[in-house]
């Protein structure tokens, strides 16, 4: 890979800059960019451009469309006014859109970002998804290879800052968490310790969509844990505990082994963890990491099954927000499980009919080795349960193909066996940006469709047609037992861990923003639903 990725730099204000040699964008509300002085972003435009031509562009700019003010240098980028509540009121989504049109290929740059202080961290990973980090692109002159006695030149690395300007914050449409709004979410400013916080958050977000975007040639279960030891390297934690191959099996977790018994790479439950001291509070993050999904025997037909290397979108974003977490300082004990797997077909692959005995005890029959991601989870919260004594338990997964029918390409479908959870959930949802919705928790409903006349249940559901991301949530939940005393959520992202061919990254802003208020980052306390 030659290109250089794109390093994406955070900074609160703005600096003197020449659009001429480094181009920048403006972006925000409309509302937002028109608060702006003259003399706030005169710096950044003379001599190309006037006061008027500046007043001008504001005045004719388009709701979620670019307009140059001078050619390949100055251009504006107004965000939607309007946003209903349940969506972000950041308007990430069209962020991330404007920002994926406006960046250019060659050379540094600049945006400014102006938004309210409440949007920033949504805005920031917004930015940062936009830009993603993997590419395999041979970049030009790819024809002419270099002598074999010298070896090609690196390419330049590009820089984007990202100067942020926190507008006066202002009342928004038809959402309560307006009406109560913490203190450090009104300033006007942004600290070192917080624009620390954005850097960490967006970059975790980056690492996750990278890992995602990997194909599996490269990203394969054993690079997969490369990755998870370099993190622990920098956070300067321990070595992640790692139960591979014939030792899943020997303690029981068949879902892991199951699945992944055909693959030439070994499946693997991977385990890093934070130790607070004096922490009273385990939580434990639990990610499907399917590095690919043929479907095994059950096996995909040739158009469903591209794409499937983004089947590890779950685990990368909980190594991700794992990551970003431990450098926040959590207040609790933090795990992050990652359920690593290939489902590939094979002389030893699981069969359709076969049974399982799971990590719980319980026996399950297999009906379909399509829904394959369930077996794996369902091996990871119960290890997180026994082994971890984990109090909260969060699985995160690219689970079901109906979730984006469900609840469609932007909104996560979450199930849960805690209300509160729940709601706190959906709002951590809008202020990061990760935006959650939730399905019906009515086990006595719907766990019927796993019934088995051998075995303690199957695996897939006897009616597609009844709740079907619900369903494979309750399978889950299952295993860890539908009495089980702690709090449990699934958060189902098959559809918004992807826009278009790459990945977002998605859930790693969720998980930090939900569990923020057990950090000591400013930022993350702020924007916690528990405030």
């Amino acid at each position: 890979m030659s290109t250089a990725p794109v390093s994406i730099k955070f900074k609160w204000g703005l600096s003197p800059s020449d659009p001429e040699q480094k181009p920048v964008l403006f972006v925000g509300q409309g509302s937002h960019l028109s608060a702006l002085s003259w003399q706030d972003v005169r710096f950044k435009l003379e001599p190309r451009i006037s006061e008027e031509t500046w007043r001008r562009g504001l005045d004719v700019a388009s709701p979620g469309e670019i307009c140059e003010l001078w050619p390949r240098g100055v251009a504006l980028g107004v965000l939607p006014p309007r946003r209903s509540r349940h969506a972000a009121p950041s308007r990430s989504h069209a962020l991330s859109k404007l920002i994926k049109t406006a960046i250019r290929s060659t050379g540094d740059e600049f945006v400014v970002l102006v938004c309210r202080k409440r949007d920033v961290l949504a805005s920031a990973v917004a930015i940062a998804r936009a830009i993603p980090l993997y590419s395999a692109r041979s970049g030009p002159g790819a024809l002419q290879a270099p002598p074999p006695t010298s070896p090609a030149p690196a390419p330049a690395r590009r820089t984007l800052t990202v100067e942020i300007s926190i507008a006066q914050d202002d009342s928004d449409s038809g959402d309560e968490e307006d009406a109560a709004v913490e203190p450090a979410l009104l300033e006007r400013a942004l600290s070192a310790d917080e624009l620390r916080t954005l850097q960490e958050v967006a970059d975790a977000t980056r690492l996750a969509a990278r890992l995602t975007d990997t194909p599996a040639n490269l990203m394969d279960v054993d690079a997969f844990i490369e990755e998870a030891c370099k993190v622990a390297k920098e956070l300067d934690i321990a070595e992640p505990t790692i139960i591979r191959g014939e030792e899943l099996k020997e303690r029981g977790m068949g879902g892991i082994y199951g699945v992944g018994k055909a693959a030439a790479r070994p499946p693997a439950l991977v385990v890093l963890s934070y130790m607070a001291p004096g922490a009273t509070e385990t939580v434990a993050w639990v990610g499907k990491g399917i590095v690919y999904d043929t479907g095994g025997l059950s096996i995909k037909a040739r158009t469903a099954m591209v794409g499937m290397k983004g089947d590890c979108g779950g685990a990368a974003a909980v190594l991700g927000a794992f990551s970003a977490m431990v450098r926040a300082g959590p207040l609790v004990n933090l795990h992050a499980v990652l359920c690593l797997a290939e489902n590939a077909v094979g002389p030893n692959a699981t069969r359709p009919d076969d049974i399982h005995q799971l990590y719980s005890g319980r026996t399950v029959e297999i009906n379909n080795t399509d829904a394959e991601g369930r077996l794996v989870l369902s091996d990871g919260v119960v290890y997180a349960q026994r082994d971890l004594k984990a109090d909260t338990i969060v699985d995160v997964a690219t689970l079901t193909g109906a979730q984006g029918t469900a609840t469609g390409k932007y909104h996560a479908a979450i199930v849960s066996n805690n209300a509160r959870l729940e709601r706190r959930c959906e709002r951590a949802g809008r202020r990061a940006g990760d935006l959650a919705h939730a399905l019906p928790f009515a086990p006595e409903l719907h766990f019927a469709e796993f019934s088995s006349a051998v075995a303690d249940m199957k695996n897939s559901v006897a009616d597609r047609n009844n709740a079907q991301p619900s369903c494979a949530a309750l399978f889950v939940l299952a295993h860890l037992g539908f009495d089980f005393p702690g709090a449990w959520l699934h958060v189902d992202m098959a559809a918004p861990a992807h826009c278009g061919e790459r990945a977002t990254g998605y859930g790693v802003a969720l998980l930090t923003v939900l569990f923020g208020a057990q950090t000591r980052s400013r930022l993350l306390k702020a924007l916690s639903p528990d405030h």
